[in-house]
């Protein structure tokens, strides 16, 4: 034997695709591919390689690619299976090549889509870390959001246990962006993603958190019904969606965005293009598909016989600025601006702080849709006496007389064209949030003027009155405009 013919390193990986032991480099680029030693093979290039090799009963040779998020690999791997299912693994060579920096911020992106895709926690946070809101995908996580919704403010590591970490919570966020945790309540291992709401250059005005889990959730230990908070669960009638499909279908939707989102971005290896498109497709429909899902589910709490909020002294300027920063990423990547209320600006109402930002978030996030690029979107406060008002406002195309007779019915698209995936529900679901606080949703708007969406709630009469809110308005121009 020459020495050519010494591999650079070694793998075996059992008959579960368990890779039991490598070499370096084979090893460090497992681990960088998010695996464990012993653990699946996460390099997915080698794992296809090996379950061919198993299935034919034949040793294979061939040329691997794959990427770690910091160099683009090239390596020719050998894979020999035993009649017990292992293969063993030689490396015959190996090419490493740094990705381009905007490469690199690319496949930061693309990571962080998939992150919030699979995970089965999100949580809004202010620019503190401490907890806004709270919503769990999955049964073994609803106890950790009802605790985090009984505690507004106080910082989500208090609610959770941060592997190996004896400082003081919370830490910068940067060195808990990818932390290891532990929630009561829950067998499986968590990993925490932070992801900063904030200008460039600027401190983050808050944060959205996400876990997620390697395993998913055994289903016997499954409990659909718990998922939503026992105040919003229809107690008659089937809740056939919230309750029985939603939880269910949720992660395995997740997952088959996640896969097509890996393979339509290349983060496998190289794919020709027209494999490329046909992962994006998937993905698309897998994402309207899993909205479809969350906004009947949201519709079935909604329109339950005992469905009611729970209302409190809240701050309607407060509200609007954190919508504004969760959303202003992107706002940005269209080069549109929310002009949001500024510090200092105050408007006391009695209302349900997350149905609030939920319908809040719902009304920015529709005005971003169909607002034309490098425009602006302006979230203006109003005093109406017993009524505190968000106004809403666009540079889009506007709604037509009739089109605003329509707006609020079910699976209307804004009486717009349907491309965007929606499902046409979220106005109607807001509409009825806001009226389970006491108060309402409605539009004002014409033809190429843009559209005005107001929602009204119970003032806090209790509370000093507003300087800095409008005066209501009687037509319909939108703020900053001639």
């Amino acid at each position: 034997m020459t020495a050519q013919a010494v591999p650079l390193a070694r793998a075996t990986v059992d008959a579960a695709d368990r890779l039991v032991s490598a070499d370096e480099p084979l090893a460090g680029l497992h681990l960088r591919c998010g695996g464990e030693l012993p653990g699946t093979v996460a390099i997915p290039a080698l794992l296809e390689q090996v379950r061919k090799a198993r299935a034919y009963g034949l040793k294979l040779a061939r040329v691997m690619r794959a990427t770690d998020g910091q160099n683009q690999v090239t390596a020719w791997v050998e894979i020999e299976p035993q009649a017990d299912g292992v293969c063993q693994i030689a490396l015959r060579s190996w090419q490493a090549v740094p990705l381009p920096p905007e490469d690199m911020a690319a496949t930061a992106e693309r990571r962080a889509a998939i992150d919030r895709t699979v995970a089965e926690f999100t949580a809004r946070l202010d620019a503190g870390q401490g907890v806004l809101a709270a919503e769990a995908g999955a049964a073994d996580l609803v106890d950790l959001a009802e605790r985090m919704r009984a505690g507004p403010g106080l910082p989500w590591t208090d609610f959770v246990t941060i592997e190996g970490n004896v400082h003081r919570q919370p830490l910068h966020w940067r060195l808990l962006d990818g932390a290891v945790i532990a929630i009561p309540g829950s067998e499986r291992s968590w990993r925490a993603s932070l992801f900063p709401q904030a200008s460039p250059g600027a401190e983050p005005a808050g944060f959205e958190l996400c876990l997620t889990a390697e395993t998913p959730l055994a289903e016997t230990l499954v409990a659909p019904s718990a998922v939503l908070p026992a105040n919003v669960m229809p107690q008659n009638g089937p809740g056939l969606v919230g309750r029985d499909i939603a939880p269910v279908l949720r992660q395995p939707i997740a997952r088959i965005i996640a896969n097509a989102e890996t393979i339509r971005t290349r983060l496998a290896g190289p794919l020709a293009d027209e494999y490329s498109q046909y992962a994006a497709d998937i993905a698309a429909a897998g994402q309207h598909l899993l909205s479809l899902v969350e906004d009947l589910a949201d519709l079935e709490v909604v329109e339950s016989d005992d469905f009611n909020t729970a209302p409190d002294r809240i701050d309607l300027a407060d509200v609007a600025r954190r919508a504004a920063g969760i959303l202003g990423v992107r706002a940005q990547e269209r080069g549109i601006v929310i002009d949001a209320p500024k510090q200092g600006e105050h408007l006391p109402a009695i209302a349900e702080f997350r149905r609030v930002l939920q319908v809040l978030l719902n009304l920015v996030g529709n005005a971003i849709r169909y607002a034309p690029d490098n425009s602006q979107v302006w979230i203006r406060l109003e005093d109406a006496g017993t009524r505190a008002r968000l106004i809403v406002a666009d540079q889009g195309p506007g709604l037509s007389q009739d089109q605003q007779g329509k707006v609020f019915e079910k699976f209307e698209r804004l009486g717009r064209s349907g491309e965007d995936g929606g499902s046409g529900l979220g106005l109607y679901i807001s509409r009825r949030l806001a009226r389970a606080m006491g108060g309402d949703l409605s539009v004002e708007s014409a033809p190429g003027q843009g559209a005005r969406f107001i929602l009204g709630v119970p003032a806090d009469l209790l509370a000093s009155r507003p300087t800095t809110a409008q005066q209501p308005q009687t037509d319909s121009a939108q703020p900053g405009e001639d």
